[in-house]
């Protein structure tokens, strides 16, 4: 198996897999530096476009800008492609599709003409900001607190069922009390609206659109806002022990930035000869 691949795998095909997936190298951190001034500086051009004073009097400008950044996108796309061993998991993972719909906007308007579709093409267009996702690729820390939200999925959804229990509780409670107590406040003309306030108030946002009037529903309002505390301290309680627990493990072990070209995963030890996920053979 490994000496197949090896034989797909030509000398510049490996360069250019050794360039643009792995940040170890010289050439690697290059790369990774240009890319990400590239994502950044798309991101900005397609914020400023939405300026109307900018748009008016630089739309050429724009335009031209666009068209660099997606052929540059396109190429790096088609040579990940190119270089990965499994074109298919590449282009059907979270990145892949985020690089694809990231270009994807500025080819659709060469189809999609007439004064009639040009806000659809704006629309449409807008999606270039998807490019800002593929900064994932430069963060360690943000996989680390990807894999943290995973490991604390389960308790974090029994939190929230808990929580939407509550508010559905104190927002019929309020309700009750608003709607039949002399001098309670007409805006809570119904249950749903008044789990909106519970939830506005819970969270600790606070609109100010609704609120109780009753010394009762006053009092039943200062529960809730303390328990917001609670609501903002339990989770992120929950994801830092398994960041803490996640930065131990990894405390531990030496990895290196090596990407699987076959599974394109990585977390790969700095001696490690093949993927522990799938068993290719790492190209060092």
């Amino acid at each position: 198996m490994d000496s197949r691949n090896s034989q797909n795998y030509s000398p510049f095909r490996r360069q250019l897999y050794t360039v643009i997936f792995e940040a170890d190298t010289p050439s690697g951190k290059l790369f990774d530096v240009v890319l990400l001034i590239a994502i950044l500086a798309s991101v900005i051009v397609v914020m400023m476009e939405t300026v109307p004073g900018y748009e008016e009097h630089h739309h050429n400008m724009f335009v031209i800008l666009e068209w660099i950044f997606t052929i540059f996108f396109s190429i790096e796309y088609l040579v990940r492609i190119y270089t990965v061993q499994s074109p298919k998991k590449y282009i059907t993972s979270f990145y892949g599709v985020i690089d694809f719909v990231s270009i994807l906007p500025t080819y659709l308007s060469l189809f999609i003409v007439g004064s009639q579709s040009l806000m659809i093409v704006r629309a449409v267009r807008l999606l270039r900001v998807f490019r800002i996702f593929k900064l994932g690729n430069f963060l360690v820390e943000g996989e680390m607190l990807m894999k943290a939200l995973k490991q604390s999925r389960d308790k974090i959804l029994v939190f929230t069922f808990f929580i939407l229990v509550m508010v559905t509780i104190f927002g019929s409670v309020v309700y009750l009390v608003e709607s039949t107590f002399e001098g309670g406040s007409p805006a809570f003309t119904s249950i749903p609206k008044s789990i909106y306030w519970a939830i506005v108030t819970i969270t600790t946002v606070g609109y100010g659109d609704i609120a109780p009037a009753t010394t009762l529903g006053q009092f039943i309002s200062s529960i809730i806002m303390i328990m917001g505390y609670a609501v903002i301290a339990v989770p992120t309680g929950i994801v830092t022990n398994e960041l803490s627990n996640y930065s131990k493990l990894k405390a531990g072990t030496k990895v290196t930035s090596q990407v699987c070209s076959l599974c394109l995963k990585d977390g790969h030890e700095n001696d490690a000869v093949h993927c522990k996920f799938c068993g290719e053979h790492l190209h060092l």
